[in-house]
């Protein structure tokens, strides 16, 4: 693998962004750790290998999940889980997939949700930001799929578990399950690629 491939992490965690910036470090990536909170990047820096933390702010990661009902949420919230999961993709976009499109090749993985699919009564909030993330990401795939890069969206059905991931657990999904998946979908043939994959417990009820 040559040393100028390079995985940027968005909204950097110690869950499941930890986990895909591991994967991605252990195939042989520069790994950029990106997060609003630059000592927590810089912090887990020691413990990914080949990876670098820097300060990014693609709105406000804090607003993404928005968990009220149509007549307790705040409009500034709402306008805000807006900007964070659709503004703040486009604006990645933009960033990275230029560089992509002159090489030929390229991933632009998102993670969605069970709100990228449905809307419930406490997902006001929620479900249109993740909803419209999604046609976003499918916008984007339609017309950079054939340019050579692979855009991607991961709807992640079911509670995510801690950082290292207990695989006994199957009630919670190992990031690390998750981050695996990521790079599967990442390396499949342009002969077949995906462009919405799902991922659940085996006991999730859906």
């Amino acid at each position: 693998m040559s040393e100028s491939k390079v995985c940027a992490v968005f909204g950097f965690g110690p869950g499941l962004g930890a986990s895909t910036a591991r994967k991605w470090s252990s195939e042989g990536f520069k790994v950029a750790l990106l997060s609003r909170t630059l000592e927590k990047v810089q912090a887990a820096e020691s413990s990914i290998k080949n990876s670098k933390g820097y300060y990014c702010d693609v709105t406000d990661p804090s607003s993404s999940g928005v968990w009220k009902s149509w007549d307790k949420i705040d409009l500034k919230l709402f306008d805000m889980a807006i900007k964070t999961n659709v503004h703040g993709l486009l604006k990645v976009t933009q960033a990275v997939a230029p560089g992509m499109v002159e090489r030929g090749e390229g991933s632009i993985l998102v993670t969605g949700a069970t709100a990228s699919l449905r809307g419930k009564p406490s997902t006001v909030g929620f479900a249109p930001a993740k909803g419209g993330q999604r046609m976003l990401a499918q916008s984007l795939a339609r017309d950079l799929h054939p340019k050579g890069i692979h855009v991607g969206l991961f709807v992640i059905d079911g509670y995510i578990g801690p950082g290292k991931g207990n695989p006994s657990n199957v009630a919670h999904i190992d990031p690390g399950a998750i981050a695996d998946t990521y790079w599967t979908v990442s390396n499949q043939p342009k002969s077949c690629w995906s462009f919405e994959t799902e991922v659940r417990p085996s006991v999730e009820n859906w």
